[in-house]
């Protein structure tokens, strides 16, 4: 898994509510088990239309936005299905970072484990930030992760809480593998000794 401590980006404005994982990844899609190839079809049926053209005016279809490497968009993000393939679409497009005011418990734990920082504030403060992004790709949001701050094109820093275990796997770029991986020679250790004391085992 790839680390996160800070990014400098183009920021995709999506204000709408209750965007679930059907919206974020519809079902079809969900036959694979690779976490490559999804970024395609993330938010499919909004941004084609019945003939696979785009359509125009979603946001990530716009010129400034197809670099996007933040959303900022409304409440309740991620809600619906528990689906991992939602935040493997995500981070597969190459957005990192997801901001909004609150997001589905499922989803937000899964974006930890595929390398995406969700960022719950204020909704006062994700209206600022969801205004910067709507500037297209002359306005540039920095994500400090160490620090846990936000700062707007325009300098305005926000302050964001995140979990301290959390942090430290993606700042480290451990997921559930990686940090099994950490406790390698504790493991190989604990077999050896039980192999020697329980040779029939």
């Amino acid at each position: 898994m790839q680390k996160f401590t800070k990014i400098s980006g183009i920021a995709a404005p999506m204000p709408l509510v209750n965007i679930d994982t059907d919206m974020i990844i519809p079902k079809q899609f969900l036959k694979t088990i690779k976490r490559s190839g999804l970024g395609v079809n993330l938010f499919d049926e909004m941004r084609y239309d019945d003939d696979r053209n785009e359509i125009p005016d979603f946001v990530l279809n716009k010129p400034q936005y197809r670099d996007a490497q933040i959303l900022v968009t409304g409440e309740n993000f991620g809600c619906g299905s528990s689906r991992e393939h939602a935040p493997w679409a995500i981070a597969d497009f190459g957005i990192t970072c997801v901001i909004a005011p609150s997001f589905a418990d499922i989803f937000y734990s899964n974006c930890f484990k595929n390398g995406i920082l969700p960022i719950a504030l204020p909704q006062e403060q994700v209206d600022v930030l969801m205004n910067d992004a709507e500037k297209g790709s002359n306005a540039r949001i920095e994500v400090d992760l160490e620090a846990q701050t936000i700062t707007s094109s325009d300098g305005q820093v926000f302050t964001f809480e995140v979990d301290s275990f959390k942090k430290h796997c993606l700042m480290n770029g451990l997921d559930d593998i990686g940090l099994s991986l950490e406790k390698v020679a504790a493991i190989d250790g604990f077999e050896a000794k039980a192999s020697a004391e329980r040779p029939w085992v």
